[in-house]
């Protein structure tokens, strides 16, 4: 078998119907009929001799091989479009486009903000989807093209994976307006008599706010761990405990005003960001453009003010492992 002898349309289904996990959802995002597809699906089934997809509860699910060759098709696509779109510059106001960017929980409320305020009248056909990558799938996932870019902490990666600083945040500690035991300022004394709320994902295990706190010799009282900070906000806003967060945490919160915020009373580290593309993406303009409106969002992305109070900013310390970084 011969690439000369293959449809490489093929394959742009293939990718469809592996990413939207059925026939109908592929049909819509590629705006063809059922038909069409299924006709196509068929062909790569004869092609490579295996079922590739199999119906369970009503999802296609993949089999061995095409979890086997996704990664390298998506690569081949990926290499094509950009080879397109080298040829044909992208044109914000005029090309429909789709992006796909790994953002996590903390950032996604501030920087989606920022950004579909940049590009809503300038890039009216130009659609955002935000995901979230497992970190040991980034390198892969940027690869395959299956996202466009990702912002994260500083991660160990490939120099295939191209990165740079795009955003630092300070720490701050939010508690509820009308708190009845915190004054003007949050002194140590009263944060480590305070019960807290802790978020993040692992089951065991330190914080990225608890692993400092440690270095320093602290250990502050957590009464609650959750697994996002909507949750957090959302929480701290009905009663007296205390969240530890990125400055951006109180944007996740329908009603910002009903948090107060002070500077953490301890060095901590802040949160700092990158943007991360793959080497294969340098040169695509499309991806260009997508990196310039983010760094341009990120700029416009300030201290946030939710009665900020008087306070001293934290020293530098070493950084956080990347096991640790924010969830």
């Amino acid at each position: 078998m011969h690439v000369r002898d293959i449809d490489l349309n093929l394959f742009v289904v293939f990718d469809a119907i592996y990413s939207e996990g059925g026939v109908s959802r592929a049909c819509f995002r590629l705006n063809l009929t059922q038909p069409a597809v299924s006709h196509a699906l068929g062909r790569l089934r004869v092609m490579f001799n295996d079922p590739l997809f199999v119906r369970r509860h009503h999802v296609m699910t993949p089999t061995p091989l095409a979890r086997q060759i996704i990664t390298t098709v998506r690569q081949a696509l990926n290499g094509l479009e950009t080879a397109l779109t080298q040829t044909n510059r992208f044109d914000p106001a005029r090309t429909p486009k789709r992006f796909v960017i790994g953002l996590r929980n903390n950032l996604e409320a501030p920087v989606l903000s920022a950004l579909v305020n940049r590009i809503s009248t300038a890039a009216p056909l130009v659609e955002i989807a935000t995901v979230r990558c497992e970190r040991n799938n980034l390198e892969r996932e940027l690869a395959a093209g299956t996202l466009d870019v990702a912002i994260d902490t500083l991660l160990p990666l490939s120099t295939e994976v191209r990165r740079e600083q795009i955003l630092t945040e300070r720490i701050a500690v939010f508690a509820r307006r009308d708190h009845p035991e915190l004054g003007a300022r949050l002194d140590k004394k009263t944060y480590l008599r305070m019960e807290h709320v802790c978020v993040t994902s692992r089951r065991s295990g330190l914080s990225f706010e608890d692993f400092q706190f440690q270095r320093l010799g602290i250990k502050r009282n957590v009464r609650l761990q959750c697994q996002n900070f909507t949750t957090a906000c959302h929480v701290v806003s009905r009663n007296n405990m205390l969240l530890t967060a990125s400055e951006s945490a109180a944007s996740l919160l329908d009603q910002p005003g009903l948090l107060q915020q002070f500077p953490c009373p301890f060095p901590i580290s802040p949160h700092i960001n990158y943007l991360y593309w793959h080497a294969t993406a340098e040169s695509d303009t499309t991806n260009q453009w997508l990196r310039e409106q983010l760094r341009a969002a990120a700029s416009t992305l300030g201290p946030r003010h939710l009665g900020r109070r008087n306070g001293r900013t934290a020293k530098r310390r070493p950084p956080i492992p990347a096991s640790l970084a924010a969830e």
